[in-house]
């Protein structure tokens, strides 16, 4: 079964759509890296269709002028792409096919596809939510930029049940961005105030 990876710039304030007049003044040669390591391995992007359209209408053109950037506008080009969307028209960009159906099953179905070993999921934070809810996300890669943005689509919305989650590993960059990758858990226990005020500071004298 492939790996599924959600990597998302995110604010202090749990906003995941980006605004550049916050994002990029973090963006070092660490945060770089840091997305070199989530698109290392990938065998498949899966796309919502804002994201797609996001990068579909950018990454090509870089690719073709040919500046510092064409590299890995190269990479994303030739990386086979998903889209969930429920559009018809023509995507526009090489080595890419549309979701046809219910996004679960689909999704379900491509990780178990022989031969696909990681399947990333840049931004596409309806996707994202869907596959939480669905229990299908086995790593959440977030950027925590050190900022409130205070406005903005953010990553979990209103709802039922909670996602409790096990740090996998973190960093701190010298920006103040923290990379924290997270895997699904369960809570460690059922508990109430009266199974842990003995534990309050200052309960007792030493």
């Amino acid at each position: 079964m492939a790996k599924l990876v959600s990597t998302l710039f995110i604010s202090l304030d749990g906003v995941a759509e980006i605004d550049p007049a916050w994002h990029f003044p973090y963006f070092d040669d660490h945060m770089a890296a840091a997305v070199d390591e989530d698109y290392r391995g990938v065998d498949t992007l899966l796309l919502g269709r804002v994201t797609y359209d996001s990068f579909a209408g950018a990454w090509p053109d870089r690719e073709q002028a040919g500046d510092v950037d064409a590299e890995f506008a190269k990479r994303l080009g030739d990386l086979p792409k998903v889209v969930a969307t429920r559009g018809d028209g023509d995507l526009g960009w090489r080595n890419v096919e549309r979701i046809d159906g219910d996004l679960v099953e689909a999704v379900t179905a491509l990780k178990g596809t022989p031969g696909i070993a990681k399947v990333l999921v840049p931004g596409s934070l309806s996707v994202v939510r869907q596959l939480l809810a669905a229990g299908l996300v086995d790593e959440l890669s977030l950027l925590v930029h050190p900022v409130a943005a205070r406005k903005g689509e953010r990553l979990f919305d209103d709802g039922e049940p909670v996602y409790p989650l096990r740090l996998l590993r973190s960093e701190v960059f010298p920006t103040g961005v923290v990379h924290l990758v997270y895997g699904p858990s369960e809570l460690p226990g059922s508990a109430e105030y009266d199974d842990v005020k003995g534990k309050v500071p200052g309960g007792s004298e030493g």
